[in-house]
């Protein structure tokens, strides 16, 4: 017989609710209660487990990779822990120990298939708990692999204006100029550079020309075929790779844009804010630093012919 205390707690556990004691107490003959001091620890990550442990009270933590890493589950009175070792007879995944004093139930695995064959609610509780720690770790590994885009994502964006910065540039421009290539398609290459940029910022402050970088990225990355590509380059320099665009198309496009960079109207300052092109189309064989360098180059002559122009590499 079970004893009134034990009888309350397994009514009260998820393996036994909704179950008929009266039909499986005499297997409780072979099961032990263990106290557990807070830091004991009831498994250990790749030991072998023989038990199924139903909490009786108290709080027992899992740790999937160690005290160094967040918990993966806080498990209190009702709860139970070591079935997934248990019944695919594996080593146990994770360390368990006892966050506070604690009592378990171990329940050996021969009395756990003799309860399951025993009674139909206890199976079905069983394979409901495994449902939800599976449901679990697929939510937690959603949730990881969440996180885990966002930090990439933040790796490859340039925070000011939301538009890729140069660490995504010197990954993704390459790969697109080798495809052009490959399928001997013409490419472009175009440096856009705001004109007199530091002037405008020592006389109206860093805050509004942060506004000016952010409405000039917008505007230049609306102005865009759903093929281009734009990254911040640093400071007030953006550069776009249009593929499949020889230099007689790149050369409107950059126009185009030059125009859509009159954004002075809507800033409080009224002054106007010119762009700079210079263009290059890509040869035979060009890596991105010497196509970039041949784009500055013409970038330099469109500053030195009097800026808020476009000038082709040569």
């Amino acid at each position: 017989m079970i004893d009134s205390l034990l009888r309350e707690h397994l009514q009260n556990s998820r393996l036994f609710a909704n179950v008929s004691l009266e039909s499986v107490e005499h297997l409780f003959e072979r099961c032990e209660r263990r106290k557990l001091e807070r830091g004991d620890h009831l498994l250990e990550a790749d030991s072998a487990n023989s038990h199924l442990y139903l909490i009786l009270g108290g709080e027992l933590r899992v740790y999937l990779q160690g005290r160094d890493m967040p918990a993966q589950a806080v498990l209190g009175g009702g709860d139970c822990v070591g079935e997934m070792s248990l019944l695919d007879g594996q080593p146990a995944s994770a360390l368990v120990l006892a966050a506070q004093d604690s009592e378990v139930l171990a329940i050996p695995h021969e009395v756990v298939w003799s309860l399951v064959d025993c009674s139909h609610g206890v199976a079905r509780n069983l394979l409901a708990i495994i449902s939800g720690r599976v449901r679990g770790s697929n939510q937690a590994l959603v949730a990881m692999q969440a996180r885990s885009l966002e930090f990439e994502e933040a790796g490859s964006v340039d925070a000011l204006t939301g538009i890729h910065n140069r660490r995504w540039l010197l990954e993704a421009f390459p790969r697109a100029m080798a495809r052009c290539e490959r399928d001997e398609k013409p490419l472009c290459l175009v440096i856009a550079d705001i004109d007199l940029f530091r002037n405008f910022n020592d006389r109206f402050g860093y805050l509004t020309g942060d506004a000016v970088l952010r409405r000039m990225a917008s505007r230049l990355a609306d102005g865009l075929r759903a093929q281009d590509l734009i990254a911040r380059y640093g400071g007030e320099a953006f550069v776009i790779l249009l593929p499949q665009a020889s230099l007689d198309d790149a050369l409107p496009i950059a126009g185009r844009l030059r125009e859509l960079v009159a954004i002075g109207s809507g800033l409080h300052t009224g002054e106007g804010v010119t762009l700079s092109c210079g263009v290059a189309q890509m040869t035979p064989g060009e890596t991105l630093d010497a196509l970039i360098s041949r784009a500055d180059g013409a970038l330099r002559r469109a500053k030195e012919g009097g800026r808020d122009r476009v000038e082709a590499a040569a």
